[in-house]
């Protein structure tokens, strides 16, 4: 294949007017995903908990994969798997080293899992597919609706927690001395990260969910120390990433996952420049 040849297959914008129609319950699902994934983002960030994403991911392609191979509800499986991990996590991994270590354990056993799910189920290639790498014409109207109420889950939760969770992520030695129960919003934050990251695997898949529930974040923060506008920026980028992923996916014939991933890291790389050209480094250089 040349390169006009990819280009073609990649961004071929004929009969776009009509194709559009198709991805509408997605576009939706995925403007919702962008406020989960930026707002849930920071906190994964300021809690160092990157790696943990992956390993709940793979545990929550697991259950899908089940859920498929059965016959059951696909999001249902992933919410399963990922509470499962979210709770291992969450009780066996107090301590950054413990986390890291149970997550390493977790993610092969979690994608061989799945793997064995998917190969013994005989349906459709694309479903097998679309768990791994997303797909954007495959949310109908039960599955958007199951997806807008987890998220609004998710972000209620987080808003209800926002002060003791922020208290407790930057300094959670100085929070547990002031009387906030570092270990109980530990646990029930990893259970919001798990609806977050089974609700986020429906769009993105789930090995490419890091592009949206923590690239966002990571780049706002490269920009701003604000939290307010580091919270706005995460959110607006994550919309930007997918939903520009969505439309970008329906005018070619890949998966949805690396237009999402390459706006992502994009984005990532751009707000790394931005900080390089305003550091005080750089100025004193100039």
């Amino acid at each position: 294949m040349n390169f006009s040849d990819f280009i073609d297959k990649a961004f071929n914008f004929d009969d776009y007017a009509q194709l559009l129609p198709l991805v509408s319950n997605s576009l939706i699902a995925g403007a919702v995903l962008g406020v989960v994934g930026g707002l849930i983002g920071i906190f994964i960030m300021m809690r160092d908990m990157a790696f943990a994403v992956h390993g709940i991911a793979e545990l929550s392609f697991a259950g899908a994969a089940f859920a498929l191979l059965i016959g059951a509800d696909v999001v249902t499986g992933s919410v399963f798997g990922s509470l499962v991990a979210a709770l291992i996590l969450g009780f066996l991994g107090t301590r950054a080293r413990d986390r890291n270590s149970i997550t390493g354990v977790l993610m092969p056993f979690g994608l061989g899992l799945g793997i064995l799910f998917l190969s013994l189920y005989e349906g459709r290639s694309a479903n097998k597919f679309g768990l791994l790498t997303g797909q954007i014409v495959a949310v109908d109207d039960v599955q958007l609706t199951g997806m807008l109420v987890l998220s609004l889950v998710v972000v209620l939760a987080l808003i209800l927690v926002w002060r003791p969770l922020t208290f407790a992520s930057v300094d959670p030695v100085v929070a547990n001395a002031r009387g906030v129960r570092t270990s109980g919003l530990s646990i029930f934050f990893m259970v919001i990260l798990a609806l977050a990251v089974a609700v986020t695997i429906q769009v993105v898949g789930a090995l490419l969910v890091l592009a949206l529930l923590i690239t966002p974040a990571a780049a706002a923060m490269r920009i701003t120390s604000n939290p307010v506008l580091t919270v706005v920026l995460s959110i607006a980028f994550a919309e930007l990433a997918v939903v520009g992923g969505i439309l970008l996916a329906l005018a070619g014939a890949l998966p949805i996952s690396p237009y999402v991933t390459t706006i992502s890291f994009l984005i990532y790389v751009i707000c790394r420049g931005i900080e390089y050209v305003r550091s005080p480094r750089r100025r004193h250089q100039v």
